[in-house]
């Protein structure tokens, strides 16, 4: 049994405490955060501090805090030796300190509070300096998914740059919808089949195989249409831009 140790408690250790902690083949002791949190009756019995000088002995760390922060914390750990990863995507290994053993543990999702994840269907990125250590950690990631990649810090800030654009830039594209539909007096589910058709699409089409849309088609009249109805402003730009691009890549594959 791999025992472990959280560090930091936000969006996803908390939900990776959910998933680690009903693990058979995990133990996770501690639960580690500057200011004190509460980590619910469900795992009331794992211990928790504030104190870096009370993190408790364990086989594995799991940093999972600010990606600016990574580095300088990893060198305040007050221990040498040890088998300490991060979270993030966009954070080489070689930021942590050198005094421990490195690793990457990267669930490539989107994480919030108020949503269970699932993690079997996670993917989780792997990297580690030493042979042992990647064992130890493909043996946790297939302990709760199952698909465990591994791949190095410089494919992976592109995994991460490809997923801002899929994810966060996407889910800013629907706030922008909710806000004309708002507007307008006009509810957002009604968005919700055709968000989910989207999605579904590239799980047998390309990207580019899927693109459709005014942009696509080359509709003028109707490009025109929707840059009136915008009136001239943040949100016309951001039309014209994603239009242009749009434009000048329907005949390639992204």
């Amino acid at each position: 049994m791999t025992s472990i140790v959280l560090l930091g408690f936000g969006n996803v250790s908390f939900n990776l405490i959910k998933t680690l902690a009903n693990s058979s083949k995990i133990n996770v002791l501690q639960v580690y955060n500057r200011s004190e949190i509460y980590l619910g009756k469900a795992f009331g019995h794992i211990a928790f501090t504030t104190n870096l000088l009370k993190i408790k002995e364990a086989d594995l760390y799991i940093i999972a805090i600010p990606d600016d922060s990574i580095a300088s914390f990893s060198e305040s750990l007050p221990f040498k030796n040890k088998l300490v990863v991060h979270t993030s995507g966009s954070v080489s290994m070689d930021a942590l300190s050198d005094k421990n053993r490195k690793g990457v543990f990267y669930p490539l999702q989107t994480f919030s509070k108020n949503k269970e994840a699932i993690f079997t269907s996670i993917p989780i990125c792997i990297e580690a300096a030493a042979v042992n250590d990647l064992k130890i950690l493909i043996s946790l990631g297939k302990s709760i998914s199952e698909k465990v990649v591994e791949i190095d810090s410089k494919e992976r800030s592109k995994l991460h740059l490809a997923a801002v654009f899929v994810n966060n830039f996407v889910n800013h594209l629907y706030a922008i919808g909710d806000q004309i539909l708002n507007s307008n007096k006009l509810p957002f589910d009604l968005l919700q089949p055709l968000i989910e058709e989207t999605a579904s699409k590239i799980k047998t089409l390309t990207p580019s195989q899927a693109q459709t849309g005014p942009a696509r088609r080359g509709d003028q009249k109707t490009i025109e249409k929707h840059l009136h109805l915008l009136q001239e402003g943040s949100l016309s730009d951001l039309y014209k831009q994603l239009t242009k691009s749009i434009t000048n890549t329907k005949n390639t594959d992204y």
